[in-house]
Parts: structure tokens; sequence; C-alpha cells
């Protein structure tokens, strides 16, 4: 496969990953509106924010980004070899030992819940706080074992170059709990949300079967699997990816501890612009990483490393392309951009402006978010999950003692403390995706730097005439509504840069019009 080939395949998979993407952030927008307008900043949605924490923890160390990021390379390494049985030997051992797992883990964590609530989560909240988030914490455990057959089947389908139901998937999530805050929260209050997140998981394994159950030679083995070489080779694989997630889960556990000790709203509002400044970060990395993956795991087994180092550069020119006007209109438009997707019902100006505070410091982490999500990729399609936990467990724990100094920092200024937990996760994100990009480096013997440094200096000169643009957008429709402002900011500013990006003459611009116009 030449690196051309290569790219225009990544191209082809991102596009529909990224169109499902909208979908999905489109949905789940619709799911933060009726969330915030039901629960606005209150301390039931902070004991949510507090409870969730813990089902992710669950599902993330035993099946999330550390069995996909070990399964779908050597997956692929079978479809390349054409050895579809031994492929489907591997899928079905893993699926049976990821939902017996975590069956077993949800169970003894509802158990001692009070404990880990009162101990770990939340040990800020008051003590009737504490028993609504252990009463929360109880249901949302039912999602980790449906979470982690549904991420089995993502990866499956994902390496069979199937990409479009497993990019809808999320959606389907935001949907069930979209039907439970419209349908059980009027009688049930916080719970009716924890009943549809739990609804949603449902959902999100639900789509995919079909899919799955459709691919060429399917079979299903009722083992474990444990004498097979590739079961136990991708337990080799997961464990130093293990330890990286555990520190970046234990980082959320311990800024959940911190904020909940912060002024009221604080948990919620980081939770809040946490997830606007994914938006982009999703649409723009992860679809750009889960469609590359497959790619590169396929030009490592067969040895085409020239193809590979090609092949990411181009990808990582395209993502910073993309990231750098996200991060700079985001910072711009984030106070008429929350104010319009939340501002109603029990949320109002200060729960904006609590929110918009985080969102500028995370805003200024995009580009490194970015960057990391399509470089530890190419590791892991290297069978290499030991330097990017090393590099990100570092960052990790940069990120705890930043989060402690940046949040004092911010409370002796008499700024927010919350917006130190934004920053310091920023900021330990951007050493991260250099430290990789250092390592890359020299694992491939170079990465084209030019092709994605120029990229580089060409989107961030693009991004400054955008930047200009926004700037006289947002003084000149000053004191109009929120909506107005947002949605013609938005436009105004991604033509500025499409139209200064084909001036520049850059070929991806022409390339994105023909690919949307064949779309």
């Amino acid at each position: 496969m030449s690196a051309p080939t290569a790219n225009r395949q990544i191209a082809r998979a991102a596009s529909t990953v990224m169109a499902a993407f909208v979908l999905s952030n489109l949905t789940g927008l619709l799911r933060q509106v009726l969330v915030t307008r039901a629960f606005g900043t209150s301390g039931d949605i902070d004991a949510f924010s507090a409870a969730s924490t813990f089902p992710d923890l669950v599902f993330s160390l035993i099946a999330g980004g550390a069995l996909a990021s070990a399964f779908v390379p050597t997956l692929t390494g079978f479809l390349t070899r054409d050895d579809r049985k031994s492929g489907w030997l591997l899928s079905s051992a893993l699926m049976n030992l990821v939902f017996v797992l975590l069956i077993l883990t949800s169970l003894l964590s509802a158990i001692f819940a009070p404990q880990i609530v009162k101990n770990i989560l939340a040990p800020g909240f008051s003590p009737d706080q504490q028993a609504l988030t252990t009463s929360l914490l109880r249901i949302l455990l039912i999602a980790p074992a449906i979470f982690g057959v549904s991420g089995l089947w993502m990866g499956i389908l994902n390496a069979h170059q199937v990409f479009l139901w497993p990019a809808l998937a999320p959606s389907m999530y935001w949907l069930g709990m979209i039907l439970g805050v419209l349908f059980l929260t009027p009688y049930m209050g916080i719970y009716g949300l924890a009943w549809g997140a739990v609804f949603g998981a449902l959902l999100h394994l639900l789509v995919q079967l079909p899919a799955g159950l459709r691919l060429p030679a399917f079979q299903y083995f009722p083992t474990f699997g444990l004498s097979f070489p590739a079961v136990r080779q991708v337990g080799r694989l997961m464990v130093p990816r293990l330890v990286g997630v555990a520190v970046v889960q234990i980082n959320f556990v311990v800024i959940t501890i911190i904020a909940s000790g912060q002024p009221e709203g604080s948990l919620a509002a980081v939770k809040y612009a946490w997830a606007i400044m994914t938006m982009p970060q999703v649409v723009i990395a992860q679809s750009i990483a889960i469609a590359a993956l497959p790619t590169f795991s396929a030009l490592f087994a067969r040895g085409e490393m020239e193809q590979m180092r090609a092949s990411l550069a181009a990808t990582l020119r395209g993502v910073i392309l993309l990231a750098l006007p996200a991060t700079l209109g985001l910072i711009l438009l984030r106070q008429p951009v929350v104010a319009m997707l939340f501002e109603r019902g029990q949320f109002d100006q200060h729960s904006t402006d609590l929110v918009a505070w985080a969102l500028l410091w995370f805003t200024a982490g995009l580009a490194g978010h970015s960057i990391v999500e399509i470089v530890s990729r190419a590791f892991y399609a290297m069978h290499d999950t030991r330097t990017p936990v090393v590099v990100g467990t570092i960052a990790m724990s940069l990120n705890l003692a930043f989060s402690f100094i940046f949040s004092a920092w911010f409370t002796r200024l008499g700024w927010m403390p919350h917006g130190g937990l934004a920053l310091a996760n920023s900021l330990a994100t951007a050493l991260e995706s250099l430290g990789l990009l250092f390592y890359m480096r020299r694992r491939l013997h170079g990465l084209d730097g030019r092709v994605w440094l120029k990229g580089s200096l060409v989107a961030l000169a693009a991004a400054l005439v955008m930047f200009a643009v926004l700037a006289l957008w947002l003084a000149w429709q000053a004191g109009r509504p929120s909506w107005w402002v947002a949605v013609g900011g938005i436009l105004r500013g991604g033509l500025a840069y499409g139209a200064a990006l084909l001036a520049m003459g850059i070929p991806e611009a022409r390339q994105f019009l023909a690919l949307a116009a064949r779309r």
C-alpha cells in the first residue's frame, strides 16, 4: 500500500466517522441542553458527575482504550494474513473475559459504594449529597459490562474497515440519556438521568450488533482462550496501557475531589466545559485517529515503514489544519456558545460564567489533545503501548501537581479556582504531545517535519485571519442575543479560515471541497 493510497483510505474512513461524530455532537448537545435546563449547576448534578466518574474508571481499566490499543492491531494482523478464524477466536475470548471481569468488578463496587464515595469520589460533599452519589453510583455500575461488549464490537468493526455503525454508537448513548431526561426525570429526578445512561449503554451496543453479525466468516467461540497465544499477546500489550489508563482515571478522580471542595457548581462547570471542548476534539482528532489505526496497523504488519511515516505526517498536518482554528474560535466565542447552549431553566448567567471560565483554559489544550490522539495510535499500531504510557504517566503526574498549584494560584489572584484545573490539563497535555512526537521521530527515523510544520504555519496564519474577523464580529454584535453571536461567529469564522486556506493554495482545502461534493 503506497502512502497516498493509505492517506486516501484514512481520509475516506475519517470523513464517515466525522459525519457520524457531528451527529453525535449534536445529539450530545441536545442531551446537555436538556440536562442543564433540568439541573443547572446544582448539587444534584454535582452528585451525578461524581458518581459517573467511577464507572468510567472501571470500564477504562478493564476494557476501554487499553483493550482497543492492544486488540485492534492484533486483530488487524490476522485479517492482513486472511486468518479470519483466529481473528474470531481472539474476539470471542476477549469478549467473554471482559464481560465476566466487568460484571464481577461492578458487583464488588456496588457493595462498597458508600466507602468509594466517602473516601474517593466526593469527600468534600455533605452527608446527604454523599448518600445521593452512592445511590446514583449503584445504578450507573450496570453500564460498564454493556460498554465492555460494545467496545469490543467497535474494535472488530473498525479492524474490518467498517466505521459508520461504531461511530453512530455514541449518539445512541446520548439518545438514552435524552429519553431519561424527558420521560424519567419529571418523576424520578436525577435518578431518571442515571437510568437513561444505562439505557443509552444498551443502545450503544445494539446499534452495532447487526453489522457485526454480518461480517465475513463470523464465528463465536464460548471460550476464554487463555491458551491462545494472541490472547496472551493482547494481555501483554494491555499491561503498560492499563497503567496509563489508571493514571488518567486517577487524575480525573483527584480533579473531582479538588473540585468538590471548591464553590458549588465548580465540578459541574468543569464537566460541562470539558464536554464542550471535546466536541471539536472528537470530530477532528478522534475521528481521524479511529480511521487511521487500522491503516497504520496494516502498514506496520507489512513492514512498510516509509509509507507509515509519510501517512502519519500527512495525518498530523490535516489534524493541525483543523485544530488551530477550532482553538482560537472557541476561545473567542466561548461566552456566547455556552449561553446559547445552556442558559435556560436552572442554568443562569452565573452558571454561564463558571463554564466559560473553565472552557477558556481547556480550549488552550485542544491542539495538544489532537496530536496525542494521532501519535499514540501510531505507537499502538506498532505494538508499542509502553512509550505512550510512560510519556502519558509523566504528563498526568504533572497534571496532578499543576492542578493543586494553579488552583491555589487562581485563588490568590481572586480568580475562580476551577479554571486552574483546566489550565493544568492543557499544559500537561501540551507537554505530552511534545514528548510523543520526540519519541515517534526517533522510532521512524524522522517525521517528515517539513510537511506538517509547514501546514502548522499556514494554519496559524489563516487562523489569525479568522481571529481578526471574529474579533470584529464580537465588537460589532455586542449586546445581541447569544445564539445570533455564536452561530454568526461560527459561520463567519469558518468561511474566513477556509477562504484564507484557499487563497494560500493549500491542497487540503481543495480536496475537502471535492470530497464534500462527492459525499
